[in-house]
């Protein structure tokens, strides 16, 4: 699969662009603040239905405009789609695939599909739970689109049932008031069941991408193995595989809870808590890991993502934004020997020399909110 040809209008700094994509390696190259990363972030929202490197769509709208547009002619196989999305910050977005104008958001998933390097995947060693929650279910929608429902049905329930209970711990602060709490048992069954379904995907996932991940930590830093991903649920009675055994732990764990969420008004246990630790060698590697080490955890991470995509048919396409200038030579160039036969690789570099040798294809300077060819 291969983006054909790109089309953004009132997207981040461009009025309009209109960039064709070759297969093989495209890379775009020019200063920073010139309009690189926005290109290839427009082709990782279609994929993923969010940026990299904002929380909302307001951002990704041109300052001035209403909404942004980003349409994109896709090839796979023989078969072409147009697939285009618009963005309504404080409005839903809309969606056309074909030019069909009936279909959802969502239902663009799966026809691109990306993996992305950025400097920002520093995070998934370094950062908070959230940063490597949101690596699994990235990945655990791009493997299964319709996850992209769970995951909302999730987030939806998760927000009712804390109202509920931030309501009860209110009262209870305030004269000692106690609320009917007989909808709590249905919102328990609700998030038990989405939850779990969610968890076994993650569960999964992680024994599906564990080899493979630590086969590309070899790759790029021989020897300075093993590593390891370890799921850990936000309550210990959280011990199953499949998702019927997973429903009624997270019912019992809901149970146990209840007093200590009805006192803090937050619900406790669930996917949301959970953690994914990454360990290598015999110890973590956030806190362990050097800064070469946690690049290099962080890529064999994006790489296993990338073999699990491809062995399981539909190559995506992979982004490289801005991670050469990050790495060390030797790392620069065992990285660019392991992505250079993808089927469609885009490169973001301030100056050319970032770009290793390895990588020839297309090359296009960004300067100005042109995109030129040269």
């Amino acid at each position: 699969m291969h983006v054909t040809h790109l089309s953004l209008a009132d997207f981040r700094s461009y009025a309009r662009a209109e960039v064709p994509l070759d297969p093989g390696v495209t890379a775009f190259v020019g200063p920073n603040g010139q309009g690189k990363t926005n290109l290839v972030e427009a082709v990782g929202y279609l994929a993923s239905l969010g940026s990299h490197r904002v929380s909302s769509d307001a951002p990704l709208v041109r300052m001035g405009a209403e909404r942004a547009v980003i349409r994109a002619n896709v090839r796979q196989g023989e078969r072409q789609q147009l697939v285009e999305l618009e963005l309504n910050p404080g409005r839903a977005n809309r969606a056309r695939i074909n030019r069909s104008s009936q279909v959802r958001p969502r239902d663009v998933l799966g026809i691109v599909r990306t993996v992305l390097f950025a400097p920002e995947d520093l995070a998934l060693v370094k950062g908070d739970p959230g940063e490597r929650r949101r690596f699994l279910d990235e990945l655990v929608t791009a493997r299964s689109p319709r996850m992209a429902g769970v995951r909302s049905d999730y987030d939806r329930v998760l927000k009712q049932r804390n109202t509920l209970l931030k309501s009860a711990a209110l009262a209870r602060r305030h004269g000692g008031r106690t609320m009917d709490l007989s909808t709590l048992d249905v919102w328990d069954q609700h998030l038990a069941r989405v939850g779990a379904e969610l968890l076994a995907r993650r569960i999964d996932l992680i024994a599906s991408i564990q080899p493979l991940a630590d086969k590309a930590y070899e790759q790029l830093a021989p020897g300075g193995g093993p590593v390891a991903l370890d799921y850990k649920p936000s309550s210990p009675e959280i011990t199953g595989h499949a998702r019927e055994e997973l429903y009624e732990q997270l019912m019992a764990a809901l149970a146990e809870s209840r007093k200590q969420e009805i006192e803090r008004g937050v619900t406790l246990v669930g996917p949301h808590r959970d953690e994914l630790l990454l360990r290598l060698g015999q110890l973590p590697a956030k806190g362990y890991a050097s800064h070469g080490e946690s690049w290099s955890y962080a890529l064999a991470l994006r790489l296993a993502s990338y073999d699990l995509l491809r062995a399981e048919g539909n190559e995506p396409v992979l982004v490289l934004d801005d991670v050469f200038a990050e790495l060390d030579a030797r790392r620069r160039e065992r990285l660019a020997e392991l992505v250079a036969p993808g089927e469609q690789v885009l490169v973001t570099a301030a100056v050319d020399d970032d770009v290793p040798d390895v990588l020839t294809g297309t090359r296009y300077a960004v300067s100005e909110g042109a995109v030129e060819r040269i």
